[in-house]
């Protein structure tokens, strides 16, 4: 059986019946709204982003209102999300933004694409989305729909096949419509061709996928080579004194950049020696829950350790210093690494029992 329809109109033709249209960024779109919910998305889905998306416009309403907020406070509203690079590169975007171009978002693909945290895929899905501009995506969604509609073998985080799913997308990407098309391709990505069991009776274009044609739908995109995550420790120090925690600020880059968190030690002996030079007055110590949290590119077993203190505790955040105490009836705004927030909850229960 043959079809007539060209590829993207049986994409536009399908989003007009099926697309998602009522999504809070496609609500009096604009690209400042776009650009926030496609950084949010990278590596994240839809129903987690929503609520996220929502207070975050609603404290940073435009660019201006964004390149302004202290960067804790930008965090603040991203803990949760992970990958806090996104957060951070949002900041350092919008006050470039600011700087350079009068708090507006730009126009020109390459302006975009110089902004901080801004590649290829997100440059031309802002612009394309908001604006109708006529600029191609890939992103993880559109990659898995081109590899099987055109059987690109390998993974695609290998340069050569990265660039043949470039040039299928740049092929099909047709010179009207594009909004409803990358829209469409991103949604088709989301809710009809997923990773596991796609939905191909449902798939406006698998009359001629090439991988549901051959059966072959499970093998692409090409799988990631399997590589051991190693696995490292982290004692976590957890200093409670008048219902406050002592917290450090992570250096920018690394991971937890720029977060919040509890001293860290390789070795419980080290922990130990902290106790011991800051001289602290230990009213009892105990060890909390472990727990593993899994980055990117290793594991960490992550071991707390509650000590309970008292005497002459500074009272005051320690504003000129990368260490604050943090209280725990009245939080602060500021951005806490999600192990943060685990043991937080845990010492919460701990201190409710009593």
């Amino acid at each position: 059986m043959k079809t007539t329809a060209s590829f993207s109109t049986r994409i536009i033709n399908w989003y007009d019946t099926f697309g998602r249209k009522q999504l809070p960024w496609q609500i009096a779109k604009t690209p400042y709204k776009v650009w926030i919910s496609e950084i949010m998305l990278q590596q994240t889905q839809v129903a987690t982003v929503i609520p996220y998306f929502e207070k975050f416009i609603a404290r940073f309403p435009d660019i201006d209102a964004l390149a302004s907020a202290e960067q804790d406070e930008v965090l603040h509203y991203w803990t949760g999300l992970g990958y806090y690079a996104r957060a951070r590169n949002l900041h350092k975007a919008a006050q470039t933004m600011q700087s350079q171009f009068s708090g507006e978002f730009p126009t020109d693909f390459d302006d975009v694409l110089a902004l901080p945290g801004i590649g290829r895929s997100t440059a031309g899905a802002v612009l394309s989305l908001s604006l109708g501009l006529n600029f191609p995506i890939l992103d993880g969604n559109v990659k898995r729909v081109l590899a099987r509609h055109g059987a690109i073998e390998g993974w695609p985080g290998k340069k050569p096949v990265e660039q043949a799913l470039w040039q299928l997308t740049e092929k099909l990407t047709p010179a009207k419509d594009i909004q409803k098309y990358n829209q469409a391709m991103m949604d088709i990505g989301a809710t009809v061709c997923t990773r596991s069991k796609p939905n191909c009776a449902q798939c406006p274009v698998a009359i001629d996928c090439k991988a549901q044609l051959s059966g072959r739908q499970s093998e692409f995109p090409g799988k990631k080579p399997k590589k051991t995550i190693p696995e490292k420790s982290a004692w976590l120090l957890v200093i409670e004194e008048s219902h406050r925690v002592q917290l450090e600020k992570r250096p920018p880059a690394g991971i937890w950049g720029g977060l919040w968190c509890f001293p860290q030690f390789n070795q419980r002996h080290e922990l130990d020696s902290y106790i011991k030079d800051k001289q602290l007055k230990v009213v009892s110590e105990q060890e909390l829950t472990g727990f593993r949290h899994t980055f990117s590119h290793f594991h960490l077993d992550v071991q707390p350790v509650l000590v309970r203190a008292s005497g002459d505790s500074d009272n005051q955040i320690m504003e000129q210093t990368s260490t604050v105490w943090y209280n725990l009836t009245h939080p602060p705004k500021v951005g806490l690494a999600s192990a943060t927030e685990r043991i937080l909850a845990d010492l919460g229960s701990v201190l409710n029992k009593e």
